[in-house]
């Protein structure tokens, strides 16, 4: 038997067990059943017998099955509006990496910023950070863009693991790649494909989080990640290299190589601009996220910047449609048949008298921590994120506070493992650190990035009001 059929007979053993339990008191026997298919399904996404959306259509099917749902109640979620606005903007992104945007202005940071080691770790931070707005496929982001920029940096000076020479500056430079990552998924609703996952989960539990809104609460502690990052690195796991003046040339040497802008590269520059400008501005202007990134799509087509055959062969959100309607759907109806309000009150009776500040954090570390058993973020957001809100409510906390904390460390952990997102695989298979190194570094700057955002983020949390 493969390892297919294995995990595929485990979940359906394991489905069949939970189904055929004694339903818990105070709760009807309709809320169990989903609950028994979305933890199934989730389990599913974890274990990826299949890719994601086969197995998230696998559970769809079993719920109407089982007749825990009618047909039209399970399709309900793709025709939620946060589907179309990832969606959207995943064909967008696609703009910035065909039409050399990207690389363009990661060079042109370089050619600003390179004079040292340091100073190329910023420059290509600083790349992620300009993208990530409007990029919510960070593994697009990271490896269209930024990994192909470090590659070059890394040849440059002839950092290569296959020659031993991977502490020249490969390995430094990866790291910050890799932890800033994180943080940049984190500073942003459409900066990571889950964001708007969390925040329509946050929304069925009554608390409507805003772009501006994610976005104000962690500028402050993602700036000052992004800066303390890279200075960390350089102090306790310096490269060998530290003056890099030649890279500066190198860098404008290229954008001289790539001549002027061309047409392809406005027209997604100014989609960029007028996106992020409309998500600020648009709960003002009364303009709906989504409206805002179908505008932007639809203006690249017109302008033929990208063809509508790129759109269809845009397979990673296509995928992401499919799974992310599928969870979507569940969550809503096992808040609605009332599944989340039972779990979290015994939760929180359990967690009583602790205080909703102690509460908040326990459940932050666990968050955080529990991600080295998570090969996705998303399948762990799908595990964790509602309950976890709803148990943070049911302590006391401020329902916005909670639900924009728990969405930004749902990012936070992404910096843990070699398999904990998808830059972690592109990264870490590039040789510049051993499994030892990759997971040493990851929880020594969970040490740092953790008390920032709890303790920083705390403060600016409390002066916006949140709290």
């Amino acid at each position: 038997m493969s390892a297919t059929q294995l995990k595929l007979l485990a979940l359906f053993i394991l489905g069949a067990a939970l189904w055929f339990s004694p339903v818990p008191d105070g709760l009807e026997p309709q809320a169990w059943q989903m609950m028994v298919v979305f933890v199934t399904t989730v389990l599913s996404l974890i274990l990826a017998p299949l890719p994601l959306g086969a197995m998230a259509l696998l559970g769809l099917t079993a719920a109407t099955l089982l007749d825990v749902l009618p047909i039209k109640t399970a399709l309900t979620g793709f025709a939620h509006p946060t589907i179309w606005m990832i969606a959207a903007a995943f064909f967008i992104s696609r703009g910035f990496i065909t039409t050399g945007f990207g690389r363009r202005v990661g060079y042109w940071f370089i050619a600003k910023l390179g004079h040292n080691s340091l100073g190329l770790a910023y420059g290509l931070v600083l790349t992620d950070l300009l993208f990530a707005p409007a990029t919510p496929s960070t593994t697009a982001r990271c490896g269209g863009i930024i990994a192909p920029l470090f590659r070059s940096v890394a040849s440059a000076y002839d950092s290569d693991p296959e020659k031993g020479t991977q502490n020249r500056i490969g390995a430094f430079l990866v790291q910050c790649i890799f932890q800033c990552n994180a943080i940049t998924c984190a500073m942003f609703l459409t900066s990571m494909a889950g964001n708007p996952l969390a925040a329509n989960f946050a929304q069925e539990l009554g608390v409507e989080i805003t772009w501006a809104g994610w976005a104000t609460a962690a500028i402050v502690p993602g700036l000052l990640c992004l800066f303390l990052i890279p200075l960390v690195m350089y102090t306790f796991f310096p490269p060998e290299l530290k003056k890099t003046p030649e890279m500066r040339d190198i860098a404008k040497q290229k954008l001289v190589e790539m001549g002027g802008m061309t047409r392809d590269e406005i027209m997604v520059g100014i989609t960029f601009i007028g996106m992020v400008t409309l998500w600020v501005l648009g709960p003002t202007l009364g303009i709906h996220s989504t409206v805002t990134a179908l505008l932007g799509l639809v203006f690249l087509l017109f302008t033929r910047t990208i063809t509508w055959d790129a759109v269809l062969s845009e397979k990673e959100a296509w995928h992401t449609i499919t799974w992310f309607a599928v969870l979507v759907m569940m969550a809503a109806q096992l808040n609605k048949l009332g599944f989340i309000s039972w779990f979290s009150s015994g939760i929180g009776e359990s967690l009583s008298g602790m205080g909703w500040v102690t509460t908040v954090v326990i459940l932050l570390l666990v968050y955080y921590y529990s991600h080295y058993l998570m090969a996705s973020a998303m399948a762990h957001i799908s595990a964790m994120y509602s309950a976890f809100l709803a148990i943070a409510i049911a302590a006391g906390a401020p329902p916005m506070l909670a639900a924009i904390v728990l969405g930004i460390f749902s990012n936070l952990y992404m910096s843990t493992t070699h398999y904990s997102s998808g830059p972690a695989p592109i990264l870490f298979g590039a040789g510049y650190h051993s499994l030892q190194s990759w997971w040493k570094i990851g929880f020594v700057f969970s040490l740092i990035v953790i008390p920032i955002f709890i303790l920083v983020g705390g403060a600016w949390w409390k002066l916006l009001g949140l709290w």
